[in-house]
């Protein structure tokens, strides 16, 4: 197998796990945060600062102001919330959702 046929076999796998627990309405970047977010946390419920997330390697290429459209999404999804007796832009992954129907933006 080529090397092309292999990430190309790697993507469909990724695609189908992501409609599985129903991260497909995401766009791309909106995963990628959600993912960032997730990965900087040690265990459910920690608190996580956009500017964590922001130097990611997933999310740091991209424009600030997609990146905020995308943690606005995440917030409406409720896959983030704002985190509760913090200053703003601190958040908490609510990676128990996934797998739920989310409402829509």
């Amino acid at each position: 197998m080529d090397k092309l046929s292999s990430i190309l076999q790697l993507r469909e796998m990724l695609r189908q796990l992501e409609r599985d627990v129903g991260l497909e309405d995401l766009s791309r970047f909106e995963r990628d945060v959600l993912l960032a977010a997730h990965g900087l946390c040690e265990r459910p419920g920690d608190v996580i600062s956009s500017e964590q997330i922001r130097e990611h390697t997933l999310v740091r290429p991209a424009a600030q102001a997609t990146f905020y459209r995308a943690i606005r999404t995440l917030l409406e999804r409720g896959l983030l919330e704002r985190a509760a007796d913090t200053k703003a832009k601190s958040y908490v992954v609510r990676s128990d959702l996934v797998g739920s129907p989310l409402p829509l933006p």
